[in-house]
């Protein structure tokens, strides 16, 4: 490294010290309204680096504890590289890589991933965060890379709270979170396929959406290929659709009414318009028939990989009557997605029992602004869009599930509605009311029980 630099100032070196996970492992460290009224004893670092990562390389800063650049460089992003900066900063740090606070903007990558391997401690911060902190040091508005590399190491001097520390992942959790993410783009491409699809089913058989709507079902699917394949709708036998609903055990229709649909006057179009719609749907069944395929192998890896964290044996000196992957699942309209998505997402929060945190991330927390002439009295509560937009959408699932599953859950949607809630604020009061009780389930060991809940509703029902 190079060394060079200014003192820029300083102010007190805050931080907060992190609370111990009991529960499964996450990568990144929130903080709770509970840890910021309380205040724990801070860690001393020798050097604060900041790193600007980016592509292809990464521009370093490392300062002092007096706000001092102590070095400056500029790393390729490849092994050999990376490396020798990471050799760089232990023979710095004197061999003692819990001396060194890193600060950086993303709480994922191989870069962030080799250096807590290495026991050096790292922290994220959001980029918007990093935008104010520039503005302490070029109110003009100037941006660099080397800027914004000094910028985050002083900053993680000067307002550590601020920052997030960042763990390794327990590997369980990583692969759950990699298939939750996967699934959901499945999910995704099976959709807009399936949309495809049925346009061009309308184009040609539209009577066939009369039985299958979306045309996503795998056995018209079959019906089509022989479509497609040259085979005029009105000339295909009955073995043929007897086959088809035999194999896919379709029971709501026979034979002699998809032979009716088939048999049906499409409308009219040209030659050349039926051959474009033909060679379109055999260009889109395969594609949707491997994404399907791969739908449903990642469903089931996800269940495997939620039995091996409900299964895996306690850590010695760990006392607990129930993992928390089942007490979770415990929970009334948490099915498989549902809590792989808040495990995948939200793990340290979870394994923190930190009810505001999830709260915050999941967009359960409502925004509430009040400045100025605007009293408290007064103030504006808005909806918050700032979170994690998969854990968002898992709790209003959780949600929706547990009104149709839990009498009390139930009752308060219906309350909220009265009261004249909207359908979506009504629900994220739903799922704000399961977290709390989520919380009082891991923090007790205990898993839901549906009979101690119907009898407290009964004791305040009039």
């Amino acid at each position: 490294m190079c060394p060079g630099g200014e003192n820029h100032g300083a102010r007190p070196v805050g931080s907060r010290a992190t609370s111990a996970s009991t529960g499964v492992t996450s990568a990144m460290e929130v903080p709770s309204a509970r840890e910021e009224k309380t205040p724990k004893m801070e860690q001393a670092y020798r050097y604060f680096v900041g790193i600007d990562w980016a592509t292809e390389k990464h521009d370093v800063c490392v300062v002092d504890p007096e706000g001092r650049v102590v070095a400056r460089r500029e790393v390729r992003h490849n092994g050999d590289a990376l490396r020798d900066l990471f050799d760089e900063l232990m023979k710095l740090a004197e061999g003692r890589p819990e001396q060194v606070a890193v600060a950086i903007e993303t709480p994922r990558g191989a870069l962030v991933e080799s250096m807590v391997e290495r026991g050096l401690h790292v922290y994220a911060i959001n980029p918007k965060q990093l935008d104010r902190f520039r503005d302490r040091h070029n109110v003009a508005g100037a941006k660099d890379d080397e800027l914004d590399a000094y910028v985050l190491g002083d900053s993680i001097r000067t307002d550590r709270p601020c920052f997030r520390r960042v763990r390794m992942d327990d590997p369980l959790i990583v692969q759950l979170r990699e298939l939750s993410r996967i699934a959901d783009d499945l999910t995704v491409e099976l959709g807009r396929l399936s949309n495809q699809l049925r346009e061009q089913v309308h184009r040609l058989l539209p009577q066939l959406l009369a039985v299958c709507a979306a045309a996503d079902e795998s056995w018209l699917w079959d019906l089509l290929a022989l479509v497609a394949g040259g085979a005029e709708p009105a000339r295909i036998r009955p073995t043929q659709v007897e086959r088809i609903l035999k194999n896919h055990r379709i029971r709501r229709l026979n034979v002699d009414e998809v032979l009716a649909l088939l048999r049906q006057q499409p409308p009219w179009t040209t030659p050349g318009t039926q051959l474009a719609a033909r060679a379109h749907i055999r260009l889109l069944l395969p594609r949707l028939r491997v994404a399907l395929e791969q739908s449903r192998d990642c469903d089931k890896q996800i269940k495997f990989l939620l039995e091996d964290l409900a299964s895996r044996p306690l850590v010695e000196g760990e006392i607990r009557e129930h993992r928390d992957v089942s007490i979770l699942q415990s929970l009334p309209g948490a099915g498989k997605t549902v809590v792989a998505t808040m495990l995948a997402e939200a793990s340290q929060p979870l394994a923190e029992r930190d009810y505001h945190a999830l709260r915050a991330q999941g967009g359960i927390a409502p925004v509430t602004k009040s400045s100025g002439k605007r009293s408290k009295r007064h103030a504006t509560v808005s909806m918050r869009y700032s979170c994690n937009g998969r854990l968002r959408d898992a709790f209003f699932y959780w949600a929706r599930s547990a009104i149709n599953e839990d009498d009390a859950s139930r009752a308060y949607y219906a309350a909220l509605r009265q009261r004249g809630h909207t359908f979506g604020r009504a629900l994220r009061s739903v799922a704000d009311r399961l977290l709390r009780v989520l919380i009082a389930m891991l923090e007790s060991c205990t898993l839901f029980d549906p009979e101690r809940a119907a009898k407290r509703l009964a004791s305040v029902t009039p």
